[in-house]
């Protein structure tokens, strides 16, 4: 490739990055590695990291290093995204490991629960979804079983909660609110980040024809996620 060398060192490692070669996660060579490699300057090296950090390709870690970064989920703000979907797109392999399942009263010290609950009993689960293998979100979710009493005795080895629900009880209005937090130990081991990294979490509800269908918390670490809007110009 004719260019400056930085554009060489880009392109070079974004080939890597596209074909498979350095998966998500893969720890990319350190500036001393590729100052060495090509016979280069710190500057010229820094200058094709920062490039592909810009891109979205890699994400710097402080005192770790910089590793490929897990592929988005664009999430547009006034959708619900698919999490398994976006995974098969992208030709990783999915799986959403269940780690609890439980049917329980609603706690009667919160309201929210006892209005989603409608009376009924709520199904509470807590899972994983993996993509390529690795932990890519946590969700936990509350059902109420007076609005989906087919999904107590639902397999989730095909298609996660989310997407069940999607498929038999089709939502008419749905309210999402996003926020950041640090990840805790708990959520770091399941995830597999560092305790107190970076992450985004999107606690949503849904209704269907004014009655409660679910409430789920889904916590991402923080590179893997980001939302898109698109706006026209107003009249």
């Amino acid at each position: 490739m004719t260019g400056p060398l930085h554009q060489r060192i880009r392109s070079e490692i974004e080939a890597r990055i596209r074909s498979g070669e350095w998966a998500p996660g893969h720890r990319a060579p350190t500036e001393a590695e590729l100052m060495e490699q090509y016979g280069c300057a710190r500057m010229t090296v820094n200058k094709a990291m920062t490039a592909l950090v810009e891109a979205g390709l890699i994400v710097r870690r402080k005192r770790a290093g910089s590793f490929v970064a897990r592929p988005k989920v664009h999430a547009p703000v006034l959708n619900i995204p698919d999490i398994q979907s976006e995974i098969v797109a992208r030709g990783e392999a999915y799986a959403f490991r269940l780690l609890s399942r439980t049917v329980r009263a609603a706690d009667r010290d919160s309201p929210d629960e006892v209005a989603l609950a409608a009376g009924g009993k709520l199904l509470e689960l807590d899972g994983v979804h993996d993509a390529g293998g690795r932990p890519f979100a946590l969700e936990r979710r509350l059902v109420s079983l007076k609005a989906a009493p087919e999904i107590e005795a639902a397999d989730f080895a095909e298609h996660p909660p989310g997407a069940w629900l999607l498929e038999h009880v089709a939502w008419t209005e749905a309210e999402s609110r996003i926020g950041a937090i640090n990840a805790d130990a708990a959520d770091a081991r399941l995830l597999a980040l560092d305790e107190g990294a970076a992450c985004l979490v999107v606690d949503r509800r849904t209704w269907r024809e004014g009655q409660h269908v679910t409430r789920v918390r889904q916590v991402f670490p923080g590179e893997a996620y980001d939302l898109v809007a698109r706006f026209g110009p107003s009249a």
